[in-house]
């Protein structure tokens, strides 16, 4: 029987770190980013929602989804926002579905679904345990200044857009403190998976 983690965290808490741990561990992780793209690219049922829903006014010249355009647009507006995440989301976990299943028929029996929004998109249900990377409020802020050229009050749009992480926390089966070092977090990581009966040699 496969064991499902739902890996999640905030932005700029550090969770792409920690996918890519679990990658080098050999095991299979499905990024709800990823196919998030792949679910809106030209032709998809979700592009032609969107298209039909935002105007053509959010493509690129080549036809695609101007990510930053339609970016602007929902993170200062809650009813778009959700409007967006009842095209995407549907179409995202569907592709998430199909690949964990892949997964379990090739013999799999750790698979590792990173979802950003687990908890505001009601993803829960999707898997049997939740990892969250936290970090502090200040921490998260600076770094996605840093990593994204942001502003203060850009930054904290993004951050007030999701769930706080102190809130994330009460709800995870396990928590990564991501507040210091590269080698604290995999320690951490590899201790957890340990704990569950989950960790691959290597």
């Amino acid at each position: 029987m496969a064991v499902i983690i739902g890996l999640t965290g905030g932005i700029a808490s550090g969770k792409s770190t920690v996918s890519e741990m679990l990658k080098k561990q050999g095991i299979t992780v499905i990024d709800a980013d990823i196919e998030a793209r792949l679910a809106v690219e030209i032709g998809e049922e979700a592009y032609n929602q969107i298209v039909h829903h935002f105007g053509r006014s959010i493509l690129l010249e080549d036809g695609s989804i101007n990510r930053a355009k339609l970016g602007e647009i929902i993170f200062n507006n809650e009813q778009e926002r959700k409007v967006l995440n009842g095209m995407v989301h549907p179409a995202v976990r569907k592709r998430m579905i199909e690949k964990q299943a892949a997964a379990i028929t090739r013999g799999e029996t750790l698979i590792v679904l990173d979802i950003p929004l687990l908890f505001e998109s009601k993803l829960t249900d999707m898997v049997d345990r939740i990892l969250l990377v936290y970090v502090d409020e200040e921490v998260q802020l600076q770094r996605l200044m840093n990593r994204n050229q942001l502003t203060k009050e850009e930054a904290l749009a993004r951050i007030q857009s999701q769930m706080p992480l102190k809130e994330k926390k009460a709800k995870s089966d396990a928590v990564i403190d991501n507040n210091g070092t590269m080698e604290q977090t995999k320690q951490q990581l590899y201790s957890i998976l340990k704990e569950w009966g989950l960790k691959k040699e290597g």
